[in-house]
């Protein structure tokens, strides 16, 4: 049933990206969008497809251990972030058009403050399914506070965004951390390269404890 779910919450980020991309052909698909996107918040938004606040509390502390035990840059950002968004696991599955989904804890000084879902769909020639985790590193209060005030946060509006790839940790310092939000997208196997975020909606929920 929990594995329906989630593929149920893809299909639905489907069908929001492409009535976002086909709005120019009229307010009937506009009107379209709007209906999947309640049906997403119905499904999801309040508590968490499925996944209790404990689950992800619990997911996100294994999943911060190993990318800090893995990754010292990630240890370095964390002294002096605002905040940290972890996504233990992101389900990307597709066939043609593709979608990910996956919930995940705002932390702040180690304590969990909130819970957001991110869900984003895509076009391109792909097929099967996979997972992969991301961590959002928050570095100034105006960053922090625009998740906290938007109405859904569509990633590449708003703060400024680095994705943080190997390369980049081995070099990083505190004189080279100038942008606001920076991001690691990991797996079991570490670090991951070209493992974007752009155009994922990150939105608030309130799952059942």
């Amino acid at each position: 049933m929990f594995k329906q779910q989630r593929f149920l919450i893809l299909i639905l980020a489907l069908f929001i990206s492409l009535s976002h991309q086909a709005f120019a052909l009229g307010e009937a698909l506009s009107e379209f969008s709007d209906k999947i996107g309640e049906s997403v918040d119905n499904i999801g938004g309040s508590v968490g497809i499925g996944l209790t606040a404990t689950e992800i509390d619990r997911n996100a502390d294994i999943a911060l251990k190993k990318l800090f035990k893995t990754t010292p840059a990630a240890v370095k950002l964390s002294k002096t972030a605002k905040a940290i968004l972890i996504y233990p696991e992101i389900l990307k599955a597709g066939l043609g058009i593709g979608g990910q989904h996956g919930e995940g804890a705002l932390r702040i000084n180690g304590k969990t403050v909130a819970y957001y879902n991110t869900v984003a769909g895509s076009y391109g020639l792909q097929i099967g399914a996979q997972s992969f985790g991301f961590a959002m590193f928050f570095m100034d209060d105006a960053s922090l506070k625009y998740l906290n005030s938007s109405d859904g946060w569509d990633v590449g509006v708003g703060p400024s965004v680095v994705l943080v790839d190997e390369g980049m940790a081995r070099t990083m310092t505190k004189t080279t951390i100038e942008n606001t939000v920076y991001v690691f997208t990991f797996s079991q196997g570490g670090l991951m390269a070209g493992m974007g975020i752009q155009g994922s909606k990150i939105t608030r929920i309130n799952p059942k404890k």
